[in-house]
């Protein structure tokens, strides 16, 4: 099932996602269902808040994204997450989000994460991620804690951004994909 994308301004992307009990929901379903409607949306990363669903769950495939041959690129789903520690270079990369139609800004992150996650089956994982997925992965850690990558921005780059912000807010955007209108 491919679901319409939440975008900026509605209240659910500014909410810290609650944690998921196991057999709350049809995990397995939902994860498919998130991939589907990533995919065609042609995004890396989707996180639940985007399809209007306040839970900590998001998933990831940063296999079209890496160009560097000693990262593994990462396909997976990630249920109850915590970012448990930052380390390495602060690196700047030009950001968008399906959540925030045509802006692409500059955003600095940490090079290195290490994340603690349940998978689709309930098993508790630690792991440490580099370079792309590592980035992919904070985007989308921000999103199940209400925040998107416009909040990472100077006031100054906000205020620059204002009038195509309110565009979105408003629906005054063009996407290919389905977008579920801010009330």
């Amino acid at each position: 099932m491919i679901y319409p994308i939440v975008v900026y301004g509605n209240p659910i992307l500014k909410k810290e996602a609650e944690d998921i009990e196991k057999d709350e929901i049809d995990i397995k379903q939902l994860v498919a269902d998130m991939f589907e409607t990533m995919y065609h949306a042609r995004g890396c990363g989707l996180a639940a808040p985007q399809i209007g669903k306040s839970i900590n769950i998001f998933v990831i495939d940063t296999t079209e994204m890496e160009d560097d041959p000693n990262i593994t690129p990462v396909k997976q789903a990630f249920i109850n997450a915590e970012i448990t520690d930052r380390t390495g270079t602060d690196e700047m990369f030009k950001e968008g989000c399906l959540s925030v139609p045509g802006i692409n800004e500059d955003v600095i992150r940490k090079s290195t994460i290490t994340i603690t996650y349940l998978d689709e089956d309930f098993v508790e994982h630690t792991q440490t991620f580099d370079g792309m997925p590592a980035r992919v992965i904070q985007h989308e850690y921000d999103h199940i804690m209400g925040k998107t990558f416009i909040d990472r921005l100077s006031p100054f780059k906000r205020t620059l951004l204002k009038g195509k912000l309110k565009d979105i807010i408003y629906g005054r955007m063009r996407t290919f994909y389905r977008t579920k209108p801010n009330k």
